[in-house]
């Protein structure tokens, strides 16, 4: 199912509006779960093949319109909500409309893997949390970049190397 469900991407609706990034994020993004039986029939393999799948059909759409700019297509693992989350923006990979730090990687595997791994999505185990004492203002912990797959879609989009970190860098919207 969740294999279908990436496909599927590749054939929703698709807006590319560079002066409203908002209205871009709200129709280009899809929330993408599994029931713990699918999740365990997946290999990262076949996901991670579904997606390059949906990036090239979406490269070709772009391409079709003969839209000439920046676009990028990317996924990450919301891990709280136990989910895999993709998008499409007229942005490149250094500027995507995150709140927080995010790494751009051309490496889609660990995401796939840390989604697949979940026992129980949008659930955290104790160990998992942060101490209180680290909230009161004594050593706050340091918060990892959230790791992203970019792949260029756009005509004048330079797509990373499957593999490649190309250059991976944090960056934050704030």
């Amino acid at each position: 199912m969740l294999l279908t469900l990436i496909d599927e991407v590749a054939d929703e609706p698709l807006v590319l509006e560079p002066a409203d990034r908002r209205v871009e994020v709200e129709a280009n993004t899809w929330w993408l779960s599994a029931a713990e039986e699918d999740r365990g029939s997946l290999s990262v393999a076949e996901v991670v093949a579904a997606f390059e799948r949906t990036a090239a059909a979406i490269r070709q759409r772009i391409r079709e319109r003969a839209f000439s700019g920046v676009a990028t297509f990317y996924v990450w693992h919301d891990q709280q909500a136990g989910q895999l989350r993709c998008s499409t923006g007229s942005v490149s990979p250094d500027a995507l409309p995150f709140g927080g730090a995010y790494a751009a990687s051309g490496r889609l595997g660990p995401i796939v893997e840390r989604f697949l791994d979940g026992s129980e999505p949008g659930r955290l185990a104790w160990s998992d949390l942060d101490d209180v004492r680290s909230l009161s203002g004594r050593v706050e912990p340091e918060v990892a970049p959230l790791d992203v797959w970019v792949s260029g879609v756009g005509a004048s989009s330079r797509p990373l190397l499957p593999g490649a970190d190309g250059g991976r860098r944090a960056r934050g919207s704030g």
